[in-house]
């Protein structure tokens, strides 16, 4: 299988790649779960609301059981009292899932051989730039016609790193720490030959 390299000079060129990575099926269950699941891990689980036992007071029993003419009471703590504990108190908790690494693998190559059907996947050689300047940056961008998108490399180009961080819908990442949730967060992933092996040589 043969993909498209793009060059900056216009000439045509292309590489060849593994089918195995390459031309999957869309598996859009697959990968709804496992980026829910990465999703879910970044939560912190700190909310906490105090129930009847958690709140001060409330040890005596507000007045006598009968004879009085109001509703009964037992406590000041009752969930139905103002200031009273909450029902259903929510308490800290580990949103965590478990993903297998079968299933974060294939979500991957799922991810991967859609974006190269949709024409949404641009490799190239490498991706530098001189100067850690936005404005490089956004041009390299447009020479290659592309708007929301993430860099995947196999090492960090520091220019490229400082310069992206003013660009809110322009991201970095490297290849071995790309997930399924960051390829579908952009419109484009721009891919360099580099990233694409030790891609290849991690899910192939």
């Amino acid at each position: 299988m043969k993909l498209a390299l793009a060059m900056s000079s216009g000439n045509a060129d292309s590489i060849d790649v593994s089918e195995t990575l390459f031309n999957r099926e869309f598996n859009e269950p697959l990968i709804h779960q496992v980026v829910t699941a990465i999703m879910a891990g970044r939560r912190a689980g700190t909310k906490a609301q105090k129930g009847r036992s958690d709140v001060s007071g409330g040890g005596a029993k507000p007045w006598r059981q009968k004879g009085t003419g109001r509703a009964r009471a037992g406590t000041i703590r009752s969930p139905i009292w103002r200031g009273g504990g909450k029902i259903f108190a929510a308490v800290p908790r580990n949103h965590s899932q478990k993903v297998n690494k079968k299933m974060y693998q294939g979500a991957l190559r799922s991810i991967l051989s859609e974006l190269v059907r949709q024409d949404r996947m641009k490799v190239v050689q490498e991706f530098t730039l001189a100067q850690p300047k936005t404005k490089l940056l956004v041009d390299k961008l447009k020479d290659l016609k592309l708007d929301r998108t993430l860099i995947v490399s196999q090492t960090l180009d520091e220019n490229v790193y400082f310069a992206q961080r003013n660009l809110p819908n322009v991201s970095v990442a490297l290849a071995h720490q790309v997930n399924p949730l960051q390829l579908v967060q952009y419109d484009h992933v721009v891919m360099t030959v580099d990233a694409l092996r030790h891609l290849e040589g991690a899910l192939a």
